[in-house]
């Protein structure tokens, strides 16, 4: 497990450190769920793209169409 101090700046922004985000294979542009625990810890969990999951879903069409279809769901 690694340990880094951050700070949060005035607009209530922090960075994770570059050594943790090349381990873990954070990118600009990524997404996370936040989430408070009831013991006051914050915990960031990647949010998988459509991309990421395409075997998963491979039965149902290319990223491209299930990525439609759920548009076309939500209008």
């Amino acid at each position: 497990m690694s340990t880094n101090v951050v700070k949060v700046t005035r607009k209530g922004q922090t960075t994770i450190p570059a050594e943790l985000r090349q381990k873990l294979g954070i990118k600009e542009g990524d997404k996370f769920l936040v989430e408070a625990t009831e013991q006051g810890q914050i915990l960031f969990k990647p949010i998988k793209k459509l991309e990421d999951c395409a075997g998963i879903y491979s039965s149902y069409g290319k990223p491209e169409e299930i990525k439609k279809q759920i548009d076309r769901l939500r209008e």
